[in-house]
């Protein structure tokens, strides 16, 4: 189980000023008490999407699937700063990203660590 607590929820609610979705999901990890699996596929059937396997490891295969993305050199140094402007405006341009799973998927990338998270996607571009 990963969680967030109350004050980083208040960090990320400056982060995501700027993207209401992003606010209501923190409405709703502060809900679950910090549970970032058990919010996220809260917010997936919301969404219409059926998940099958546990919160989980969905939530780590839904972060997973969007390294690529999340992981590219230009996003990087605004993530390890905090930022998460750029990156959402890009996801919003990704529309099989949904846009409704960005903030529990981002929180998870940053208490997994974003060097942690992204380096096997730079293991395979070092080869």
């Amino acid at each position: 189980m990963t969680t967030v607590t109350s004050q980083e929820i208040a960090q990320f609610r400056s982060k995501f000023a700027n993207y209401p979705p992003a606010l209501q999901a923190l409405d709703l990890i502060e809900d679950c008490d910090g549970d970032l699996e058990d919010a996220a596929m809260t917010l997936a059937i919301k969404a219409g999407q059926q998940p099958e396997i546990g919160n989980s490891e969905w939530l780590d295969s839904l972060a997973k699937k969007w390294r690529s993305l999340i992981c590219q050199q230009e996003w990087r140094a605004d993530l390890a700063e905090g930022s998460v402007d750029k990156l959402i405006e890009q996801i919003q341009k990704t529309p099989t990203f949904p846009t409704v799973l960005v903030t529990p998927v981002l929180l998870y990338v940053f208490k997994q660590g974003i060097p942690e998270f992204c380096e096997p996607l730079d293991l395979v571009t070092e080869e």
